[in-house]
């Protein structure tokens, strides 16, 4: 007979919005070559007249259970007053001892300040809600803590089975527990009403033909369920410069036409994610099954009109992010890696993925670059024989970019060419990360350069240059991209073991690519930039740091952009440092990848040919 040999959950803390998906370990008599498997057997297609039946429940408590916001598997003990008549959302405000809170204070402190700023904005009068807060004293409320999450915000509707929510009947009570059915099927996605409680998990054998339990029940106990961290959203910064570092006027804006964002974003691959690299990152935080709701909670919510993504995993662009943000109204392309790699219990391969709106750009062509196809024709035409080998293994390295052509579907006021096509081309890449391999880094930018620049000759067209390309400010593909060319001199040329940048005055491109995020550094004095500047390398013009993790920090991630076609409108603010050290580094609960964001507003100057 059908028997359920094991079940457990693989994340320790359930989360709203992230689907719970037990693991059900099966012995099927009759399969000598494989009597375990973890296949479902539903009540449609039993086997040997038995089937699987799941039941979720929540159990609630007589006395309601609210969590810590900075520890969340702990019960919360103190609630913050400044944050509850500022009306900060009430799940940042509790804490659950006054050592914690006075340990989050720093940061904490920060969600007042804000807060403080939008109420100034909005004409009420700061002191009487924030007068009593200073660097020397904060507004504590000891109380009987309700589970209320009503500022939650978003309504969100989970499929959790045939049961309702709020079942007609109870059942079951005992110990001033009362246990509610709210899900059938396998998985359940915890849901704003289940803050605070401790889910149960139910299987069992079933008869087919009686419909009566066969078996012993299996029972698993979650912790209880938390609401998912909320980082405080990121504002889009105007800027509005043009390369002479001038504030453009309301005449310069409606000269150009057009209007668009990207965002470029490295979601860090399940693949990658390992407690051994993360460890500072709790384990319920850094399982792909809550990252991948919070990445896309964050994304969808910068509402992008192209979105240039990196590390994503084929699967995961398949089964996830292509049909989820479909729903969104985007259309999907994407260029794997070239090699799998393994992690533990499958092969896996990541690569990039490019979405676009379907309502402001079609698709004209799409480009795939594959790097070790250029390396195959490099090694063929420069390297001898015998040590072509050596070259390959040093030059193959897996990495890709994804070109993508599109077409304009806003209208082109104000153009000088009206009713001609706008085409855009943006460029996705993720270049090699091997710090040793400088000279390879170097290649696979010049190569990208190469191509986009024949792209630029056969069409008048605007280009972005997006991605991580895994190299600092100070580095020279970096100074190809920004300046055109690489000085000699340049440190990085010293590594060429295969000669493969020589001479170095071939390292160059005419495309007039320009950093966006070098506008805070370019807008001047008095513009309410200096906060955004603060966060900027004085020395590169670039931010201080896109990649944060506890052993590394720096700018790595870039959007370039051409800069006699497209302008600058806005730009995503940056994140500090201080602010992402309370969780150590990234990945955290909060931010799901070891990345941060970048995103720009683009306005379309017009049309003049190079």
């Amino acid at each position: 007979m059908l028997s359920v040999h094991r079940v457990h959950l693989p994340s320790d803390i359930p989360i709203v919005g992230c689907e719970l998906t037990p693991y059900v370990i099966l012995r099927i008599p009759g399969r000598p070559e494989n009597p375990i498997t973890t296949e479902d057997v539903p009540e449609t297609a039993p086997v040997d007249g038995y089937y699987l039946r799941y039941r979720w429940y929540r159990i609630q408590s007589d006395r309601k259970v609210a969590v810590c916001s900075v520890h969340p598997s702990e019960q919360a003990t103190l609630q913050c007053l400044g944050c509850v008549k500022a009306k900060i959302p009430v799940v940042k405000s509790y804490h659950c001892s006054p050592r914690c809170f006075s340990d989050a204070w720093q940061h904490h402190r920060l969600l007042h300040d804000r807060a403080a700023s939008a109420v100034n904005e909005n004409g009420t009068e700061e002191e009487e809600l924030f007068g009593r807060f200073n660097s020397s004293g904060s507004g504590v409320l000891n109380t009987s803590l309700s589970g209320s999450t009503s500022s939650l915000g978003q309504n969100v509707s989970f499929n959790n089975g045939s049961a309702p929510l709020y079942p007609a009947t109870i059942s079951e009570r005992s110990g001033g527990e009362t246990w509610f059915e709210v899900g059938r099927s396998k998985t359940y996605t915890p849901t704003i009403e289940d803050i605070g409680h401790v889910l149960k998990f139910e299987c069992v054998v079933v008869d087919a033909e009686t419909k009566l339990p066969a078996g012993q029940v299996n029972t698993i106990l979650t912790s209880r369920v938390i609401p998912p961290p909320t980082p405080t959203p990121r504002r889009l910064i105007p800027v509005s410069v043009d390369l002479m570092g001038q504030h453009l006027d309301s005449d310069t804006r409606t000269a150009n036409f057009g209007t668009f964002t990207v965002l470029s974003y490295n979601i860090l691959a399940e693949v990658y994610a390992s407690s051994e690299l993360y460890g500072y990152c709790p384990s319920w935080a850094l399982s792909w099954t809550y990252r991948r709701q919070n990445l896309l909670r964050e994304i969808v919510g910068y509402k992008a009109d192209i979105i240039c993504l990196q590390e994503v995993q084929s699967n995961h662009f398949e089964e996830f992010f292509a049909p989820e943000l479909d729903k969104n109204g985007y259309q999907a392309l994407y260029k794997k890696k070239t090699t799998e790699v393994y992690n533990g219990t499958a092969y896996a391969i990541d690569g990039c993925a490019t979405f676009f709106r379907r309502d402001k750009f079609s698709h004209v062509k799409k480009y795939e670059v594959e790097f070790n196809k250029a390396a195959v024709s490099l090694t063929d035409a420069l390297v001898p024989i015998p040590q072509k080998k050596t070259a390959l293994s040093r030059l193959l390295k897996d990495n890709v970019a994804l070109i993508a052509v599109l077409e304009a579907k806003f209208s082109n006021q104000g153009a000088d060419t009206p009713g001609k096509r706008q085409l855009l081309c943006v460029a996705n890449t993720h270049v090699n990360v091997h710090q040793e391999l400088k000279d390879v880094k170097l290649w696979q930018v010049h190569t990208l350069l190469k191509g986009l620049e024949k792209i630029a000759v056969s069409a008048d067209i605007p280009m972005l240059v997006c991605g991580d390309f895994n190299s600092m400010p100070a580095s020279a593909p970096h100074a190809l991209l920004a300046m055109g060319k690489v000085d000699q001199m340049h440190p990085d040329l010293a590594t060429d073991p295969l000669g493969i940048l020589r001479p170095s005055s071939k390292l160059t491109h005419q495309l007039p690519l320009v950093s966006a995020y070098s506008s805070f550094a370019r807008m001047g004095v008095g513009l309410g930039l200096e906060p955004q500047r603060r966060k900027m390398d004085p020395t590169t013009n670039e931010p201080l740091f896109t990649n944060c993790t506890r052993d590394f920090i720096g700018t790595v991630d870039y959007i370039f952009y051409t800069a006699d076609s497209l302008t600058v409108e806005s730009l995503l603010e940056l994140l500090d440092e201080d602010s992402l050290r309370k969780d150590t580094a990234l990945p955290s609960p909060e931010w799901s990848s070891d990345h941060i964001a970048l995103l720009a507003e683009f306005r379309c100057k017009p049309r003049t040919r190079r």
